[in-house]
């Protein structure tokens, strides 16, 4: 029986760029507005919007929410704001300002780290499903760079606290800032498969000093392994460099490569680390 192209496509990860791949400096320069239109041209079917390379949030976010409507393209607002202060208070202003300015943009979609959450901070998860449930969108926890937000025991203990109490939240996956904290990315996979609702496609390499993001063809991280053992069926944002005098041939040639591996794996049940 031949196989069905078109349904295997259909079924591969939706593909975003995350507009902070373009450089800060020349999307300060030009503006998130403008690289979302290239990116919609070079074929992605959506983008992250990036809280901290906004230069006028009061005109680009509305200018970007009509864009992103007429060209049907997904978006998801990323907030440079941890939900905790390192008090262990729940930062609620910054929790306000990132749901206002993901409603204007129309992201049903928010991203944000938890950053200094801890013991302290368990009282206050019922004040934050208030204020999602009132907003309407869904909140999905990275995993930055940090010790306290990004390791795999920082994760564990938030989302068991969540958990615990009745707050289900998902969660966004950088496969490359695992090793900014010294943690294996293929052991969180295993181990917070089940949050993942999107995920940071990163390349990493080893300099002497530190870590740098890459393309994943440039990457010495296992990472087609960790896609293989995340949730088949989530979007897939680009969060690695491009670069390039053809910004558009770089930006599509990316997309297409990232698509491709998508669709060969459509359809499979992740992986375990015991399966490997």
């Amino acid at each position: 029986m031949p196989t069905d192209v078109s349904s295997a496509a259909a079924a591969a990860p939706p593909i975003l760029v995350s507009l902070g791949a373009f450089g800060a400096a020349e999307v300060r320069r030009h503006g998130q507005h403008w690289f979302a239109r290239l990116c919609h041209e070079a074929g992605a079917d959506g983008v992250e919007v990036r809280s901290e390379l906004l230069v006028d949030a009061a005109r680009e976010l509305p200018a970007m929410a009509q864009a992103v409507h007429a060209t049907g393209m997904r978006v998801v607002y990323s907030s440079a704001d941890g939900l905790w202060a390192a008090d262990g208070a729940l930062d609620r202003t910054a929790l306000r300002h990132s749901l206002e300015a993901a409603r204007t943009l129309g992201a049903p979609r928010l991203k944000m780290a938890i950053g200094g959450f801890g013991a302290a901070s368990h009282a206050s998860l019922m004040a934050l499903r208030d204020c999602l449930q009132a907003a309407d969108i869904e909140l999905v926890i990275e995993n930055d760079q940090t010790p306290t937000a990004g390791t795999l025991p920082a994760l564990r203990d938030f989302f068991d606290a969540t958990h615990g109490q009745g707050l289900f939240l998902g969660m966004t996956f950088d496969m490359g800032n695992w090793h900014w904290t010294g943690e294996c990315p293929l052991r969180a996979a295993a181990a917070l498969g089940p949050q993942v609702r999107y995920v940071h496609c990163k390349g990493v390499q080893r300099l002497p000093h530190r870590w740098v993001a890459v393309p994943l063809a440039e990457s010495s991280a296992p990472w087609r392994a960790v896609l293989r053992t995340l949730p088949a069926d989530v979007p897939w944002a680009i969060e690695y460099p491009l670069t390039g005098d053809d910004l558009l041939a770089v930006t599509r040639r990316e997309i297409d490569q990232l698509r491709s591996v998508g669709a060969a794996m459509a359809g499979r049940a992740p992986v375990s680390l015991s399966q490997k």
